[in-house]
């Protein structure tokens, strides 16, 4: 950035803080909106509400109440985020991500604390943990939502929840139903991905993987080795004969499985036994390039049909592609997607393109962390919580719309081809691709449309206008980050 660029950032970043004053129903909250932005997009070593209030002349209580007590319209403020995003950073090639990601904090008065798994310190800490979803198009990721994760014993001890301000109707939910609302409300907000992605933690739970399925969406997420099904279509039988209907004894359930047909497998071991993998050669592909070097994977790939509801019955055909370290045979990754190769530029490269297309979000956490101060909120009530996860949400994205501009000046980054999906159309350049050593036939048909229609306009309501009344996550891929310099 030149010194012109650098001056201008204030006008832009009070142009671009403009387009959501519509939340906030007093000009005191909107300029206490800005205080907090230009602090996080400061060089204040820490960006918690003390330092920004100290730096911008004002009483830290003022941020305090701006986040905790203060009427505003913070879930409006979150839908038009999103807004933004569906309007101005659309793409056919598109991914969503979803993760979760803990903020170590001390004692236990902070809505949501407890000892748990944290991903932050790689062990299990105090923390309070996020469940966020992300957006990526080439060079341009932001997070679309965060919601702080409530366990059991918060959810049923009503005297921790009054302390923190818990709403009487949050109730517990699964990080896989929270990270389900969350696609939904995007996809309310007109968000529209090529598929999904997600790690195995999330790829284990077939009540998310039937969420996503019922919303229309695509999805090519990781999955553990002792997920089950089937390479094979086994025999259903859907309704008993006349010899079994007037059969003596207890009456079997129907739809059932048919007597000869194989018992759903564990993918590890479909990948050992089964005759379709036997006969299959590893192929190699580069899935991109790191900073030491290219990252090549070798992958078999088939047909499946995942093990489905209560009665342990198969699903529509899905996809399994396995995943081998070039450079460490004993390191695999298993995917599954609910999209086979074939149909409307779906090719195996793209999908393995969007399997390991994951580290956008870890991007987003380490510049969020290290840059905006994403986990320095020092606040503990729930809607507190929430709304510095709104605003550091709204910050990134700022960052994120200036990158790309700057980006878009010097070098355009490729993406992968969304109209035909086929080997010509994958390109090597700025940006993740997988790259195939050699063609791929088209194997089958499959489609899934929308059950949600965009909006358009965000959700939530304009606020009546009263007076203000005070009341080392592992990080697997590096990156460049850009530092924003804000001037009046």
């Amino acid at each position: 950035m030149d010194i012109v660029q650098i001056k201008g950032m204030g006008k832009k970043l009070n142009a671009f803080l403009s387009q959501f004053d519509d939340c906030f129903g007093r000009s005191g909250s909107r300029q206490n909106l800005r205080t907090y932005v230009k602090g996080q997009l400061s060089d204040l070593p820490r960006k918690s509400i003390e330092p920004i209030a100290l730096a911008a002349n004002i009483p830290p209580r003022t941020l305090q109440c701006f986040l905790s007590i203060l009427p505003w319209d913070h879930q409006r403020l979150r839908n038009k985020i999103q807004w933004v995003i569906a309007t101005d950073h659309a793409h056919p090639s598109a991914i969503g991500i979803v993760d979760d990601s803990g903020n170590p904090k001390k004692g236990a008065h902070t809505a949501g604390v407890q000892w748990q798994w944290c991903g932050n310190t790689g062990k299990t800490d105090n923390c309070v943990v996020g469940v966020h979803i992300a957006y990526a198009a080439g060079d341009f990721q932001c997070i679309l939502d965060s919601d702080v994760y409530l366990p059991e014993g918060w959810a049923n001890d009503p005297v921790r929840r009054k302390k923190a301000f818990i709403p009487d109707d949050v109730v517990y939910r699964k990080k896989t139903d929270i990270a389900l609302d969350q696609i939904s409300r995007s996809m309310q907000n007109g968000i529209r991905v090529f598929a999904w992605t997600f790690d195995e933690w999330y790829g284990r739970d077939g009540e998310f993987l039937d969420g996503l399925e019922a919303r229309g969406q695509n999805y090519v997420g990781e999955i553990p080795s002792d997920f089950s099904g089937w390479l094979y279509e086994p025999e259903i039988l859907v309704a008993p004969t006349v010899q079994q209907r007037h059969k003596r004894g207890r009456k079997k359930h129907f739809p059932r499985l048919a007597r000869k047909a194989l018992p759903a497998s564990e993918v590890r071991n479909l990948l050992v036994y089964s005759r379709v993998f036997q006969n299959q050669k590893w192929e190699k592909f580069h899935i991109k390039d790191s900073e030491n070097g290219p990252i090549v994977w070798e992958v078999k790939h088939a047909r499946f049909y995942r093990k489905q509801g209560s009665d342990g019955l198969p699903g529509p055909a899905h996809y399994l592609m396995i995943a081998r370290n070039v450079l460490n045979s004993g390191e695999m990754k298993y995917f599954i997607s609910n999209r086979v190769p074939g149909l409307n530029g779906i090719s195996l490269e793209k999908l393995l393109w969007t399997a390991f297309s994951r580290f956008p979000i870890e991007r987003c956490f380490e510049v969020g962390k290290r840059e905006l101060g994403m986990d320095h909120f020092e606040v503990r009530s729930w809607t507190a919580i929430h709304r510095h996860f709104y605003i550091s949400q709204l910050s990134y994205l700022f960052c994120a719309c200036t990158h790309q501009k700057l980006r878009e000046k010097n070098d355009r980054g490729f993406l992968f081809n969304g109209g035909t999906g086929s080997p010509s159309s994958v390109y090597v350049g700025r940006g993740t691709t997988a790259v195939s050593t050699r063609p791929i036939p088209a194997l089958s048909a499959d489609s899934r449309p929308d059950c949600i229609l965009p909006i358009t306009k965000p959700l939530g309501s304009d606020l009546p206008y009263k007076e203000d009344s005070c009341r080392s996550f592992a990080i697997k891929n590096k990156c460049s980050t850009v530092e924003v310099m804000c001037t009046q």
